[in-house]
Protein backbone atom coordinates (compact mmCIF):
# COMPACT_ATOMS: atom_id res chain seq x y z
CA UNK A 1 0.00 0.00 0.00
CA UNK A 2 1.17 3.46 -0.76
CA UNK A 3 2.13 5.97 1.87
CA UNK A 4 0.61 9.33 1.65
CA UNK A 5 2.11 12.27 4.55
CA UNK A 6 -0.67 15.05 4.93
CA UNK A 7 0.73 18.02 6.72
CA UNK A 8 -1.44 19.96 8.21
CA UNK A 9 -1.28 22.35 11.27
CA UNK A 10 -5.40 22.19 11.94
CA UNK A 11 -5.80 18.66 13.14
CA UNK A 12 -9.57 19.23 12.29
CA UNK A 13 -8.08 19.25 7.87
CA UNK A 14 -5.99 16.04 9.51
CA UNK A 15 -8.91 14.45 10.50
CA UNK A 16 -10.66 14.66 7.12
CA UNK A 17 -7.91 14.27 4.86
CA UNK A 18 -6.63 11.33 6.78
CA UNK A 19 -10.63 9.81 6.50
CA UNK A 20 -10.58 10.40 3.00
CA UNK A 21 -7.12 8.57 2.23
CA UNK A 22 -6.86 5.36 4.41
CA UNK A 23 -9.78 3.44 2.74
CA UNK A 24 -6.94 3.75 -0.44
CA UNK A 25 -3.13 3.90 0.94
CA UNK A 26 -1.24 4.16 4.22
CA UNK A 27 -1.53 7.70 5.76
CA UNK A 28 0.99 9.42 7.73
CA UNK A 29 0.19 12.84 10.05
CA UNK A 30 2.54 15.67 11.00
CA UNK A 31 1.29 19.03 12.18
CA UNK A 32 4.09 20.84 11.53
CA UNK A 33 6.79 21.84 9.38
CA UNK A 34 9.89 20.48 11.21
CA UNK A 35 7.26 17.33 11.96
CA UNK A 36 6.94 16.97 8.23
CA UNK A 37 10.78 16.80 7.46
CA UNK A 38 11.15 14.33 10.39
CA UNK A 39 8.36 11.68 9.21
CA UNK A 40 9.62 12.54 5.39
CA UNK A 41 13.08 11.27 6.39
CA UNK A 42 11.88 7.98 8.35
CA UNK A 43 11.45 4.64 6.80
CA UNK A 44 9.02 3.72 4.79
CA UNK A 45 9.50 7.09 3.06
CA UNK A 46 5.87 9.14 1.60
CA UNK A 47 5.09 8.24 -1.81
CA UNK A 48 3.50 11.47 -1.95
CA UNK A 49 2.69 14.78 0.26
CA UNK A 50 0.01 16.45 0.97
CA UNK A 51 1.61 20.12 2.45
CA UNK A 52 -0.43 22.92 4.39
CA UNK A 53 1.50 26.23 2.87
CA UNK A 54 0.16 28.28 5.64
CA UNK A 55 1.69 26.98 9.14
CA UNK A 56 3.30 28.68 11.90
CA UNK A 57 6.94 28.51 12.68
CA UNK A 58 7.85 26.67 9.45
CA UNK A 59 5.57 27.31 6.40
CA UNK A 60 4.87 24.85 3.44
CA UNK A 61 7.51 27.03 1.33
CA UNK A 62 10.16 26.68 3.41
CA UNK A 63 9.20 22.55 4.08
CA UNK A 64 9.65 21.99 0.31
CA UNK A 65 13.04 23.36 -0.40
CA UNK A 66 14.19 22.02 2.78
CA UNK A 67 12.93 18.70 0.81
CA UNK A 68 14.01 19.29 -2.08
CA UNK A 69 17.64 20.16 -0.69
CA UNK A 70 17.98 16.23 0.91
CA UNK A 71 18.81 13.28 -1.61
CA UNK A 72 17.09 11.41 -0.04
CA UNK A 73 13.12 13.17 0.42
CA UNK A 74 13.98 15.19 -3.41
CA UNK A 75 12.25 13.82 -5.07
CA UNK A 76 8.71 12.45 -3.12
CA UNK A 77 5.74 14.63 -4.78
CA UNK A 78 4.16 17.22 -3.14
CA UNK A 79 0.99 18.84 -3.98
CA UNK A 80 0.44 21.71 -2.03
CA UNK A 81 -3.24 22.44 -0.34
CA UNK A 82 -4.07 25.80 1.02
CA UNK A 83 -6.71 28.59 1.29
CA UNK A 84 -4.45 31.31 -0.84
CA UNK A 85 -6.12 31.29 -4.50
CA UNK A 86 -3.92 34.09 -6.05
CA UNK A 87 -2.14 33.06 -8.89
CA UNK A 88 1.10 34.03 -7.74
CA UNK A 89 0.72 32.28 -4.48
CA UNK A 90 0.08 28.72 -6.84
CA UNK A 91 2.96 30.18 -9.29
CA UNK A 92 5.73 30.48 -6.47
CA UNK A 93 4.68 26.54 -5.24
CA UNK A 94 5.27 25.20 -8.30
CA UNK A 95 8.70 27.29 -9.02
CA UNK A 96 9.81 25.86 -5.73
CA UNK A 97 8.96 21.79 -7.38
CA UNK A 98 5.41 21.07 -6.09
CA UNK A 99 3.38 18.98 -8.71
CA UNK A 100 0.55 20.54 -8.15
CA UNK A 101 -2.37 22.65 -6.02
CA UNK A 102 -5.03 22.01 -4.47
CA UNK A 103 -7.00 25.12 -2.94
CA UNK A 104 -9.26 24.62 0.57
CA UNK A 105 -12.16 23.80 1.02
CA UNK A 106 -10.94 20.46 -0.53
CA UNK A 107 -13.30 18.50 -2.71
CA UNK A 108 -13.17 14.87 -1.61
CA UNK A 109 -13.04 14.18 -5.17
CA UNK A 110 -10.98 16.34 -6.45
CA UNK A 111 -8.55 15.40 -4.00
CA UNK A 112 -8.86 11.49 -4.79
CA UNK A 113 -7.90 12.08 -8.45
CA UNK A 114 -5.19 14.56 -7.82
CA UNK A 115 -3.50 11.90 -5.49
CA UNK A 116 -4.09 8.90 -7.50
CA UNK A 117 -2.30 11.09 -10.61
CA UNK A 118 0.26 12.07 -9.00
CA UNK A 119 1.12 8.79 -7.69
CA UNK A 120 1.03 7.02 -11.08
CA UNK A 121 3.35 9.63 -12.12
CA UNK A 122 5.62 8.71 -9.73
CA UNK A 123 5.36 4.83 -10.48
CA UNK A 124 5.67 5.84 -14.09
CA UNK A 125 8.79 7.76 -13.03
CA UNK A 126 10.44 5.05 -11.15
CA UNK A 127 9.86 2.22 -13.20
CA UNK A 128 11.79 4.64 -15.96
CA UNK A 129 14.38 5.25 -13.59
CA UNK A 130 14.85 1.60 -12.79
CA UNK A 131 15.35 0.74 -16.53
CA UNK A 132 18.08 3.83 -17.73
CA UNK A 133 20.29 1.75 -14.38
CA UNK A 134 19.41 -1.73 -15.86
CA UNK A 135 20.35 0.06 -19.61
CA UNK A 136 23.43 1.98 -18.25
CA UNK A 137 24.70 -1.25 -16.36
CA UNK A 138 24.12 -3.29 -19.68
CA UNK A 139 25.81 -0.54 -21.76
CA UNK A 140 29.22 -0.54 -19.46
CA UNK A 141 29.14 -4.19 -19.95
CA UNK A 142 28.74 -4.43 -23.29
CA UNK A 143 31.64 -1.39 -23.31
CA UNK A 144 34.07 -3.40 -20.85
CA UNK A 145 33.25 -6.70 -23.46
CA UNK A 146 34.37 -4.38 -26.55
CA UNK A 147 37.61 -2.48 -24.71
CA UNK A 148 38.16 -6.61 -23.96
CA UNK A 149 37.83 -7.81 -27.57
CA UNK A 150 39.86 -5.20 -28.95
CA UNK A 151 42.71 -5.72 -26.26
CA UNK A 152 42.67 -9.58 -27.14
CA UNK A 153 42.32 -8.72 -30.78
CA UNK A 154 45.87 -6.47 -30.43
CA UNK A 155 47.51 -9.43 -28.23
CA UNK A 156 46.31 -11.49 -30.72
CA UNK A 157 48.36 -9.89 -33.82
CA UNK A 158 51.30 -8.81 -31.97
CA UNK A 159 51.66 -12.85 -30.85
CA UNK A 160 51.58 -13.89 -34.22
CA UNK A 161 54.46 -11.43 -35.23
CA UNK A 162 56.67 -12.83 -32.13
CA UNK A 163 56.35 -16.22 -33.79
CA UNK A 164 58.55 -14.92 -36.52
CA UNK A 165 60.42 -12.73 -34.18
CA UNK A 166 63.81 -13.42 -32.57
CA UNK A 167 62.63 -11.39 -29.76
CA UNK A 168 60.59 -12.62 -26.84
CA UNK A 169 56.96 -11.81 -25.76
CA UNK A 170 57.97 -10.07 -22.69
CA UNK A 171 59.57 -7.56 -25.24
CA UNK A 172 55.98 -6.67 -25.73
CA UNK A 173 55.12 -6.55 -22.51
CA UNK A 174 58.04 -4.45 -21.11
CA UNK A 175 57.56 -1.76 -24.01
CA UNK A 176 54.13 -1.71 -23.51
CA UNK A 177 54.34 -0.93 -19.62
CA UNK A 178 57.11 1.71 -20.61
CA UNK A 179 54.78 3.55 -22.79
CA UNK A 180 51.99 3.76 -20.55
CA UNK A 181 53.98 4.78 -17.56
CA UNK A 182 55.63 7.11 -19.47
CA UNK A 183 52.66 8.73 -20.95
CA UNK A 184 50.62 8.93 -17.67
CA UNK A 185 54.14 10.72 -16.57
CA UNK A 186 54.12 13.13 -19.31
CA UNK A 187 50.40 14.11 -19.28
CA UNK A 188 50.48 16.78 -16.63
CA UNK A 189 52.84 18.79 -19.12
CA UNK A 190 51.38 21.72 -21.19
CA UNK A 191 52.65 20.20 -23.86
CA UNK A 192 51.12 17.25 -23.74
CA UNK A 193 47.28 17.84 -21.78
CA UNK A 194 45.92 18.24 -24.86
CA UNK A 195 46.71 14.97 -26.64
CA UNK A 196 46.79 12.80 -22.94
CA UNK A 197 43.83 11.78 -21.03
CA UNK A 198 42.38 8.57 -19.67
CA UNK A 199 41.21 7.36 -22.79
CA UNK A 200 43.89 7.87 -25.25
CA UNK A 201 46.59 6.84 -22.66
CA UNK A 202 44.84 3.12 -22.57
CA UNK A 203 44.51 3.04 -26.25
CA UNK A 204 48.27 3.90 -26.79
CA UNK A 205 49.05 1.44 -24.38
CA UNK A 206 47.02 -1.19 -26.09
CA UNK A 207 48.53 -0.17 -28.92
CA UNK A 208 51.91 -0.62 -27.86
CA UNK A 209 52.21 -4.38 -28.72
CA UNK A 210 51.52 -3.81 -32.39
CA UNK A 211 54.40 -1.60 -33.30
CA UNK A 212 56.74 -4.33 -34.83
CA UNK A 213 53.96 -6.80 -36.02
CA UNK A 214 55.47 -5.69 -40.29
CA UNK A 215 58.12 -8.08 -39.34
CA UNK A 216 56.40 -10.70 -39.95
CA UNK A 217 56.31 -9.49 -43.80
CA UNK A 218 60.08 -9.88 -43.80
CA UNK A 219 62.41 -12.90 -44.79
CA UNK A 220 63.90 -15.37 -42.41
CA UNK A 221 66.96 -15.15 -43.85
CA UNK A 222 67.17 -11.32 -42.36
CA UNK A 223 64.73 -11.40 -39.91
CA UNK A 224 66.64 -14.03 -37.82
CA UNK A 225 70.24 -13.17 -39.04
CA UNK A 226 72.22 -13.71 -36.07
CA UNK A 227 74.93 -11.53 -37.11
CA UNK A 228 74.85 -7.68 -38.31
CA UNK A 229 72.54 -7.29 -41.89
CA UNK A 230 74.47 -5.47 -44.63
CA UNK A 231 73.32 -2.58 -46.35
CA UNK A 232 70.46 -4.38 -48.91
CA UNK A 233 69.06 -6.53 -45.64
CA UNK A 234 69.27 -3.48 -43.33
CA UNK A 235 67.18 -1.82 -46.50
CA UNK A 236 64.73 -4.78 -46.27
CA UNK A 237 64.50 -4.77 -43.05
CA UNK A 238 63.13 -1.04 -42.48
CA UNK A 239 60.17 -1.80 -44.23
CA UNK A 240 58.76 -3.64 -41.78
CA UNK A 241 57.24 -0.31 -40.16
CA UNK A 242 55.51 0.54 -43.92
CA UNK A 243 54.36 -2.86 -43.72
CA UNK A 244 53.00 -3.16 -39.71
CA UNK A 245 51.12 -0.02 -40.90
CA UNK A 246 49.45 -1.36 -44.45
CA UNK A 247 48.30 -4.04 -43.05
CA UNK A 248 46.58 -2.43 -40.14
CA UNK A 249 45.08 0.32 -42.70
CA UNK A 250 44.09 -2.48 -44.53
CA UNK A 251 42.23 -4.09 -42.03
CA UNK A 252 40.49 -1.12 -40.84
CA UNK A 253 39.72 -0.67 -44.65
CA UNK A 254 38.36 -4.20 -45.06
CA UNK A 255 35.78 -3.38 -42.16
CA UNK A 256 34.21 -0.61 -44.05
CA UNK A 257 33.45 1.29 -40.63
CA UNK A 258 36.31 3.31 -38.62
CA UNK A 259 38.15 1.82 -35.79
CA UNK A 260 39.22 4.61 -33.61
CA UNK A 261 41.28 2.08 -31.42
CA UNK A 262 43.52 1.56 -34.36
CA UNK A 263 44.70 5.00 -35.19
CA UNK A 264 47.28 5.05 -32.55
CA UNK A 265 48.39 1.40 -33.96
CA UNK A 266 48.68 2.52 -36.83
CA UNK A 267 50.99 5.59 -35.72
CA UNK A 268 52.76 3.58 -33.94
CA UNK A 269 53.83 0.51 -36.38
CA UNK A 270 54.93 3.67 -39.18
CA UNK A 271 56.69 5.75 -37.04
CA UNK A 272 58.35 4.19 -34.01
CA UNK A 273 61.47 4.88 -35.82
CA UNK A 274 61.44 8.09 -36.65
CA UNK A 275 63.94 10.06 -35.08
CA UNK A 276 63.61 13.91 -33.99
CA UNK A 277 66.87 14.85 -35.63
CA UNK A 278 64.40 13.98 -39.30
CA UNK A 279 67.45 11.16 -39.52
CA UNK A 280 65.02 8.11 -39.09
CA UNK A 281 62.71 6.15 -41.38
CA UNK A 282 60.29 5.18 -43.34
CA UNK A 283 59.37 8.85 -43.84
CA UNK A 284 62.51 11.07 -42.22
CA UNK A 285 59.85 13.26 -39.83
CA UNK A 286 60.95 15.56 -37.20
CA UNK A 287 60.50 16.88 -34.19
CA UNK A 288 56.65 17.49 -33.17
CA UNK A 289 55.81 15.85 -36.99
CA UNK A 290 56.49 12.28 -35.70
CA UNK A 291 53.20 11.36 -33.70
CA UNK A 292 53.63 11.55 -30.08
CA UNK A 293 52.25 7.73 -29.70
CA UNK A 294 55.51 7.02 -31.87
CA UNK A 295 58.00 9.05 -30.06
CA UNK A 296 56.93 7.08 -26.41
CA UNK A 297 57.22 4.33 -28.01
CA UNK A 298 60.59 4.67 -29.74
CA UNK A 299 62.31 5.36 -26.14
CA UNK A 300 60.59 2.45 -24.75
CA UNK A 301 61.75 -0.04 -27.74
CA UNK A 302 65.30 1.35 -27.63
CA UNK A 303 65.68 1.26 -23.83
CA UNK A 304 64.42 -2.78 -23.83
CA UNK A 305 66.51 -3.25 -27.01
CA UNK A 306 69.61 -2.23 -25.32
CA UNK A 307 68.68 -3.60 -22.09
CA UNK A 308 68.24 -7.49 -23.81
CA UNK A 309 70.12 -9.93 -24.45
CA UNK A 310 69.26 -10.90 -28.19
CA UNK A 311 71.30 -13.47 -30.38
CA UNK A 312 73.90 -10.82 -31.90
CA UNK A 313 74.35 -8.81 -28.89
CA UNK A 314 74.34 -9.21 -24.81
CA UNK A 315 72.69 -7.06 -22.47
CA UNK A 316 74.50 -3.49 -21.59
CA UNK A 317 75.07 -2.70 -18.21
CA UNK A 318 72.01 -0.30 -16.91
CA UNK A 319 74.41 3.14 -16.28
CA UNK A 320 75.75 2.20 -20.15
CA UNK A 321 72.05 1.98 -21.40
CA UNK A 322 71.68 5.44 -19.10
CA UNK A 323 74.50 7.01 -20.87
CA UNK A 324 73.62 5.99 -24.63
CA UNK A 325 70.20 7.19 -24.15
CA UNK A 326 71.06 10.58 -22.68
CA UNK A 327 73.58 11.12 -25.32
CA UNK A 328 70.53 10.80 -27.60
CA UNK A 329 68.41 13.77 -26.52
CA UNK A 330 66.96 15.76 -29.66
CA UNK A 331 68.51 13.66 -31.62
CA UNK A 332 66.94 10.24 -31.59
CA UNK A 333 64.10 11.30 -28.84
CA UNK A 334 61.71 14.28 -27.91
CA UNK A 335 63.98 15.79 -25.70
CA UNK A 336 61.20 16.51 -23.50
CA UNK A 337 60.21 13.07 -22.93
CA UNK A 338 63.36 11.43 -22.92
CA UNK A 339 64.22 14.22 -19.87
CA UNK A 340 61.19 12.90 -17.69
CA UNK A 341 61.68 9.36 -18.83
CA UNK A 342 65.63 9.63 -17.05
CA UNK A 343 64.35 11.62 -14.20
CA UNK A 344 62.63 8.40 -13.47
CA UNK A 345 65.07 6.07 -14.70
CA UNK A 346 65.28 3.63 -11.65
CA UNK A 347 61.66 3.50 -11.84
CA UNK A 348 61.65 1.97 -15.53
CA UNK A 349 64.42 -0.17 -14.97
CA UNK A 350 62.14 -1.68 -12.25
CA UNK A 351 59.16 -2.31 -14.54
CA UNK A 352 61.90 -3.97 -16.94
CA UNK A 353 62.61 -6.34 -14.52
CA UNK A 354 58.89 -7.37 -14.10
CA UNK A 355 58.94 -9.12 -17.11
CA UNK A 356 61.91 -10.74 -17.66
CA UNK A 357 63.04 -13.07 -20.50
CA UNK A 358 62.77 -16.69 -20.47
CA UNK A 359 66.59 -17.00 -20.28
CA UNK A 360 68.46 -14.14 -18.72
CA UNK A 361 66.38 -11.28 -17.60
CA UNK A 362 67.56 -7.72 -17.85
CA UNK A 363 70.57 -6.74 -15.51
Amino acid sequence: METVLIVDDNAENLTVLGELLRDHYRVRAANSGRAALQAAARAPRPDLILLDVMMPGMNGYEVIEALRADAATRDIPVIFTTAMGATEDEERGLVLGAVDYLTKPLRPAIVLARVRTQLDLKHAGDALQLDNVALEREVSRRVRENQHLQEVALRALARLAETRDNETGNHILRTQATVERLARLVRTQPEFAGELDERSIELISMSAPLHDIGKVGIPDRVLLKPGKLDADEWTLMKTHARLGADAIGRAVADTHQPAGFLDYAHQIALHHHERWDGSGYPDGLAGPAIPLPARLMAIADVFDALLSRRVYKEAMPIDEVQRIMSAESGRHFDPVLLACFLDHFDEFCALARRFPDEVGAPP
